[in-house]
């Protein structure tokens, strides 16, 4: 503690010369220090004092530009959701309801594989490969029961199990993944061939909202 309440300009001016990095470690010091415009040492602090300046502005630009990115990105995400809702909104049957959500997914939102899985819903017999209707009691679903219990968003490389059953021959194809249950109707598979277009690090907000969109579309659309 001495050490510190003996501290004068001379001992901090001592510290400086032993430790000539100190302002680039500190650099927040540098910019609020007040030094006198003459030749000498004191140009060298003001150019530096520019260049923390130049860096931070940099820095700043490329984290508004960000900002601006995901904003962008953000906007359609949120026009494509309300291009589903629409969709499912103007379905006047649980046929209807179900072609929607497909035809929204490959159209608004440009996904190369999807499969909609529907469990205990009525049958609708289409001969489409986006469509797998199975028995709630099923045992191959008990590779998914799990995560349909949680009733989160899964998003990255799938077991092969799940990927088997939900792409079945194409499951090869698939470099990444998103498994998204909706309550009690079933869950949404959707896979593409870029390994970095789903991973586990992204937002789910939209997802979750997805999910309840059509989990209560299709719950509503049974009921009538």
């Amino acid at each position: 503690m001495s050490d510190y309440l003996d501290l004068n300009p001379d001992h901090i001016a001592g510290y400086l010369r032993r430790h000539s990095n100190f302002l680039a470690e500190y650099p927040d010091l540098a910019l609020s220090l007040i030094m006198p415009r003459e030749a000498g040492v004191a140009t060298s602090i003001t150019h530096y004092q520019l260049e923390v300046l130049r860096e931070k502005n940099r820095s700043m630009s490329q984290r508004l530009k960000d900002l601006v990115t995901v904003a962008e990105e953000n906007q359609a995400l949120v026009g494509r959701v309300h291009q589903l809702a629409l969709r499912m909104l103007r379905a006047s049957s649980f046929t209807d309801t179900v072609l929607a959500v497909a035809a929204s997914l490959r159209e608004d939102f440009h996904t190369d594989l999807v499969r909609i899985c529907l469990t205990g819903m009525p049958r609708l017999r289409l001969a489409e490969a986006w469509l797998i209707e199975v028995d709630a009691a099923r045992p191959e679903l008990a590779a998914f029961s799990e995560l349909r219990k949680r009733q989160e968003p899964v998003c990255g490389r799938l077991k092969p199990e799940l990927l088997q059953f939900l792409f079945g021959e194409l499951a090869g194809e698939v470099s990444s993944a998103v498994l998204l249950p909706f309550g009690s109707a079933g869950f949404l598979g959707i896979g593409s061939a870029d390994p970095n277009r789903f991973h586990p690090g992204m937002g789910t907000v939209f997802l979750r909202q997805i999910a309840e969109l059509i989990e209560t579309a299709l719950l509503a659309a049974a009921a009538r």
